[in-house]
């Protein structure tokens, strides 16, 4: 079938049609009472996703947990205290598994319940091209190559979802994702305490000002011993737990949360970036629709080597034995 100019013969929107006819209803239903309990639950699966399709392709080896003879991904030092979001995959596979036992692959789970997550806190709503089979390892060293980090520079960031096979746009539409969801202070600090007064209208305007202190007094310029690390903030400050545009009105104010983010408007090398930021924060159907585009080519993004001797899990966390 092709899909979004990316042929992928392994993927399909019927895939399971015939062996499991209720796995998008079923979880759906466990993402509504996910993010009905609590909102950030979307954002924390939607980054479990990306994570996942950003080392060796949508292939679920975010979800290994290390054992003896796996190292795992969720302890790399990107992901260690950043994935959460573990326990609701854990919750979605086990009625799967009763419903529709060794058929669905965790993969395809983590998929679904990515759209669903947007869908249900305000976003647009894509259709999930399935058959992902589960990878048997996992790239704990990939996490360090593959992954964006908050304070790196704009062309590294592209570099990375170029070779991904995604494009600028795509990265500036995916950046969009930060509209839900919360970044730690470990990933702000540099931000706040650097350029924030530069990009922002801190100095004059005292709405602005009193974000940057409020952010100041939830993370201190030095760490003493652990204990700011870890405090979070939403990287949406206007309407945090809904899926909307107001993440680029923040980058036009110069308040993005994190370099990363500020860079995709203030770099002096982001020309073609900035005009894109431009037309979301003016535009919230081109942002949903662009959104929506860019999640099915990432979702796309696909393991080979499941193909040959790939699985579909009993546990998310382990291979099958």
């Amino acid at each position: 079938s092709k899909l979004n100019g990316i042929s992928d013969s392994h993927l399909s929107l019927d895939y399971y049609k015939k062996t499991c006819p209720s796995v998008e209803g079923i979880v759906r239903k466990e993402m509504e009472c996910a993010c009905l309990s609590d909102p950030r639950n979307a954002a924390l699966i939607l980054r479990l996703h990306f994570h996942d399709c950003f080392v060796q392709g949508c292939d679920g080896s975010v979800l290994l947990d290390d054992t003896v003879t796996l190292k795992g991904e969720k302890n790399a030092p990107n992901n260690k205290n950043a994935l959460k979001g573990f326990k609701i995959i854990d919750r979605i596979k086990n009625r799967i598994e009763s419903e529709c036992p060794g058929t669905v692959s965790c993969a395809d789970i983590l998929t679904i319940a990515a759209r669903d997550a947007v869908l249900l806190v305000g976003g647009p709503y894509w259709d999930v091209p399935l058959g992902r089979k589960d990878s048997k390892k996992a790239g704990y060293e990939l996490t360090d190559t593959n992954l964006p980090t908050a304070d790196e520079g704009l062309i590294s960031i592209i570099s990375k979802f170029i070779s991904q096979g995604l494009s600028v746009t795509d990265m500036v539409a995916l950046s969009g994702a930060h509209t839900i969801g919360k970044a730690r202070c470990v990933n702000f600090r540099n931000r706040i305490y650097g350029d924030f007064k530069m990009t922002s209208t801190s100095y004059i305007n005292p709405i602005s000002s009193s974000y940057l202190t409020k952010l100041k007094s939830l993370c201190p310029p030095i760490e003493i011993n652990g204990s700011s690390d870890n405090n979070e903030t939403s990287m949406d400050n206007i309407t945090p737990n809904l899926f909307d545009n107001s993440y680029y009105h923040v980058l036009l104010k110069g308040e993005g949360l994190i370099n990363s983010d500020q860079q995709l408007y203030s770099s002096f090398l982001g020309i073609q970036t900035k005009k894109i930021v431009e037309k979301y924060a003016t535009n919230t159907i081109a942002f949903f629709e662009q959104f929506a585009e860019s999640m099915v080519k990432m979702g796309n993004i696909t393991n080979p080597e499941t193909y040959v001797n790939g699985e579909v899990r009993k546990s998310c966390r382990f291979v099958n034995t």
